[in-house]
């Protein structure tokens, strides 16, 4: 784990504090973090976009002229296409644009995208923006220019800082988020992200699944903090050291001697690696295309034991075969 400097509101150092690795040094996955902001930037359209068609459009029952010895092209309705103020042709209607995206995605992306910017040590915590309880723009940003030189920078505070958010919401360069609205999309839009210590603490405490630092702590002081209730859990179902020996061992075989369900967090039990599709009967081992895209239904021990179960390898020929014998 890397450490940092804890600033306070005059700027200068006053303690350090550890970034856990498993969120501020997690391997970025750019495809993911790819989907995960397309997928917000879609759900964040208005789609109320609405054209008429020939029907709809008011007026035009009537036929314009006779059919025939007019000498011009036959027409049926002056609100066809090709007229002016006619109606439009499979023009834009309402929509839904959202996409589903599994909070276990969004989480990783989330890691990935902070994890990016800690190595560049682009990542501040700070006791405070301003010091007492009355607002100050101008003490807010003073500290922020002794942070960083660069233009944007997102501000992460706790839910009820009102002090901070009076001082930085008539700052332009300056975007403001509560510790429960940190995003990948906003992370990754501002070149510095500042903390303060009690959203930090929030942040780290309902995030981690690992050893952090205890809200409120001295940083020599850790405790292993569980996932919340409606925290993202882990970004992908691979095999972990960190569950409870009970958690560990498998609790049944449903596919047979080498197969187990997922735990209560969707995590593999120890020595299970492959994961299983039971609706496809398809099987996928690490390093796979599909692989860290798939959530597992029922977990393997090794690639010899699912296919005693009867699955076979997503992508292998005889994947293929049996989608072309289903498709028949």
């Amino acid at each position: 784990m890397s450490t940092i400097d804890i600033i306070d509101a005059g700027g200068s150092r006053s303690g350090s504090l550890e970034l856990p690795a498993d969120v501020f040094d997690t391997q970025v996955n750019i495809a993911l973090i790819h989907q995960v902001v397309v997928a917000q930037l879609a759900a964040a359209r208005q789609g109320s976009h609405h054209t008429l068609s020939r029907g709809e459009v008011a007026g035009g029952g009537a036929k314009p002229y006779r059919q025939k010895g007019t000498g011009r092209a036959r027409q049926g309705s002056i609100r066809a296409p090709q007229y002016a103020g006619g109606g439009v042709v499979h023009g834009p209607t309402p929509r839904d644009y959202s996409q589903r995206t599994p909070k276990k995605m969004k989480a990783a992306a989330l890691r990935g995208a902070l994890s990016d910017r800690a190595r560049e040590g682009r990542v501040h915590v700070v006791e405070a923006i301003v010091t007492g309880d009355t607002p100050s723009t101008k003490a807010a940003l003073a500290l922020l220019a002794k942070l960083t030189d660069r233009p944007r920078v997102l501000v992460v505070f706790a839910r009820d800082d009102e002090v901070s958010t009076r001082s930085l919401r008539n700052a332009r360069a300056v975007h403001t988020l509560t510790v429960d609205q940190l995003n990948t999309y906003d992370v990754l839009r501002s070149d510095d992200v500042v903390f303060t210590k009690a959203a930090f603490d929030t942040f780290v405490a309902g995030r981690s699944t690992g050893t952090t630092v205890k809200a409120g702590a001295p940083s020599s002081e850790t405790a292993t903090v569980g996932t919340s209730a409606g925290a993202p859990g882990p970004a992908k179902n691979e095999p972990t050291a960190v569950a409870s020996a009970a958690d560990e061992a498998p609790r049944e075989a449903p596919f047979g001697a080498g197969s187990a369900a997922p735990l209560d967090g969707g995590e593999a039990p120890v020595g299970f690696a492959v994961k299983g599709n039971t609706n496809s009967m398809k099987y996928h081992q690490q390093g796979g295309q599909w692989y860290e895209q798939t959530e597992a239904e029922v977990w393997f021990e090794s690639a010899e034991a699912a296919e005693k179960a009867g699955f076979v390898e997503a992508g292998s020929q005889a994947s293929i075969e049996a989608n072309e014998e289903d498709s028949t």
